[in-house]
């Protein structure tokens, strides 16, 4: 098995010309409705049962103070396989690294007064199309200018890598990059909290997915109306880079039963065995 072979499995047909066009121009596209009212309820229906959880334990991933994030949502219930529906996501990560696998299926819903990030890359990168992760934002919510939208800065994949968390560089690359030359210095925020004149706000229906270039300049807006806010970030990276999950180490007789070869591949969890129960 490898990619091409696991994608052609579960029919991941290439990006339109027009979404590769907004991929390589501004990295991100966007697209409305991915997801019907069916699914937006089971994925809401499975998204509060673990949050609730995660909220009264912090045990799962809380690496944003007041946040809840939760994390290995595959090996928690089989209806975040639906994540797998984001056949572009697979086909944009296809295109920009070749061999790929899944990096992490996580969510995360800021409270009221909560959410404002940090302008950030999800990856740093070696050279002009030296492409990390792919990471894309399914909205399980309406979201709204005060509900906490993801800001994004057009084009800015192609600038310096931006506050990549240490937990995002696994890889080292931060420390074998170059000094940045002056223009590049020039495009460094002074502020990364403060408002980036050219970003734009992902704001859309229940449903749209956002993929995104992971390189892109990026981050969470504050939620002012404390309006549910529930997001999944599906993210997928190098076959050969350090993943945020590694998901053979979290692996249940439930999810290693209903992985086809395809979904084993980009898991990369062909011929693991189980080492946790299924959850109750």
């Amino acid at each position: 098995m490898d990619t091409a072979g696991a994608l052609a499995e579960m029919g991941v047909e290439e990006l339109t010309a027009d979404q590769a066009r907004q991929l390589d121009a501004n990295g991100y596209f966007v697209l409305p409705d991915f997801f019907s009212a069916a699914e937006l309820t089971a994925l809401r229906a499975e998204y509060d049962k673990w949050e609730a959880r995660a909220a009264k334990s912090f045990a799962d991933y809380n690496i944003e103070p007041g946040a809840v994030f939760i994390i290995d949502l595959y090996n928690k219930s089989p209806v975040f396989d639906l994540s797998f529906k984001c056949s572009p996501t697979l086909a944009a990560a296809h295109r920009l690294m070749g061999e790929i696998k899944v990096y992490s299926l996580n969510g995360r819903n800021p409270g009221k007064g909560l959410g404002q990030q940090l302008l950030h890359s999800d990856a740093a990168r070696l050279g002009a199309d030296d492409w990390h992760v792919v990471n894309t934002m399914i909205l399980l919510d309406d979201v709204t200018e005060d509900n906490g939208p993801t800001r994004m800065v057009p084009g800015s994949h192609r600038w310096p890598p931006l506050n990549v968390p240490d937990y995002n560089d696994d890889d080292g690359l931060l420390g074998q990059r170059g000094a940045l030359t002056a223009d590049e210095r020039a495009l460094i925020p002074t502020d990364p909290l403060a408002p980036h004149p050219d970003e734009v706000h992902l704001t859309g229906t229940a449903g749209t997915i956002c993929v995104i270039n992971g390189h892109i300049w990026h981050g969470g807006t504050q939620n002012v109306s404390g309006r549910k806010r529930r997001l999944l970030h599906f993210a997928v990276g190098r076959r050969s880079g350090a993943p945020e999950l590694v998901q053979q180490d979290y692996l249940t007789p439930g999810l290693a039963a209903r992985a086809t070869p395809a979904l084993q591949y980009l898991l990369a969890i062909e011929g693991c065995p189980p080492v946790k129960p299924d959850p109750s």
